[in-house]
């Protein structure tokens, strides 16, 4: 990033991070829904994989707003959490124990994204921005829901994994 200039400017350099943080998430999730072996755990990233090409196009659609191109920015976060992410499927061993480090590498990678939303989301609000920062209020309650979601198939996964 230059030197930001001001608060818009670090409005767009986060929204470029999470423009490529989600293409990156949308190039993993299916190999995370493919080493998952629990079905609903199968299900849920390959839902979020769904959700994730939607949070993409509403951060095209802010772009267009914005009259910005958001594209030229590599996120090294997501890729940190995604190459974390990558050990856990290449581990072998108990099928349960396999899908209870997923979930935790998932829920890294939410807890990321959420922070990120909710940040660019209170920037939108002080920029003047109340359509923008709906948008991305949005996507922050999916992100969270999704979290949400992986939590309560971790009480059960996990409690197979520990037998």
């Amino acid at each position: 990033m230059h030197a930001p200039k001001n608060l818009y400017d670090v409005f767009v350099d986060e929204l470029k991070d999470l423009h490529n943080a989600e293409q990156q998430l949308i190039r993993a999730l299916p190999r995370m829904a493919a080493a998952a072996t629990h079905d609903e755990l199968r299900a849920c990233f390959r839902e979020h994989l769904e959700q994730t090409e939607v949070h993409v196009l509403r951060l095209d659609h802010i772009a267009r707003l914005l009259d910005l191109h958001l594209s030229g920015k590599r996120c090294p976060a997501m890729e940190g959490l995604i190459t974390e992410g990558e050990e856990k499927l290449a581990a072998s061993g108990d099928d349960s124990a396999k899908d209870a480090s997923l979930i935790g590498a998932a829920q890294k990678i939410e807890h990321y994204e959420m922070a990120g939303y909710g940040t660019v989301r209170s920037y939108a609000r002080l920029l003047g921005y109340p359509e923008i920062a709906a948008i991305l209020q949005r996507t922050l309650d999916e992100e969270g829901a999704t979290d949400k979601r992986l939590t309560y198939l971790a009480e059960s996964i996990n409690v197979e994994a520990n037998v």
